[in-house]
């Protein structure tokens, strides 16, 4: 079947359309909720999460553009709606430089372990991290969809940035 056969089937609220399209993107989509999620259980929470959401607003997809390049958008947006929520994205009021260089720390640590310690970052600068540097937004994008100021979104990845440097540099005496 079609990728837009399985659509116009699941528009329909075709069960087995909607989970042949589950089985289709749920490995794409899990991906990108760890990367915003504090671990795998959340992350899952918020696939689940967002298939509901994908499903709800099937019918609001008119085929123009990528569907999943929608279905990625919704999925972000779902997890940033849960955050935006909480109280944890609230002006970062430490002095902390402009822009901080993790590629400096000679580091052979693992995509597994730089993949945790993101995680480990606090919602805010973990949010904004992988906004920035792995999805590529401006401070201006960000600050909207976080509700928060491009100022706030600027001392955010900072403060993520040094916190990933002291991580990788304590590593690396580790491994030393």
């Amino acid at each position: 079947m079609s990728l837009e056969e399985l659509i116009k089937n699941c528009k329909k609220g075709n069960r087995q359309a909607q989970g042949q399209l589950y089985t289709k993107y749920s490995s794409v989509l899990y991906g990108l909720c760890l990367k915003y999620s504090r671990n795998k259980t959340e992350a899952e929470d918020n696939l689940h999460d967002s298939f509901m959401i994908i499903f709800d607003k099937i019918d609001q997809f008119k085929f123009k553009g990528s569907f999943e390049g929608w279905i990625k958008r919704i999925t972000v947006n779902t997890v940033l709606q849960k955050y935006r929520k909480e109280e944890f994205l609230s002006v970062v009021s430490e002095n902390i430089p402009d822009e901080i260089d993790i590629s400096s720390s000679q580091s052979d640590i693992g995509l597994a372990t730089l993949l945790k310690y993101i995680q480990e970052l606090p919602n805010k600068y973990r949010l904004t991290f992988n906004l920035y540097v792995l999805d590529g937004f401006t401070h201006n994008e960000i600050s909207e969809m976080l509700g928060t100021s491009p100022g706030t979104s600027k001392s955010n990845l900072a403060r993520a940035r040094l916190i990933l440097k002291q991580k990788i540099e304590k590593e690396n005496i580790n491994i030393a």
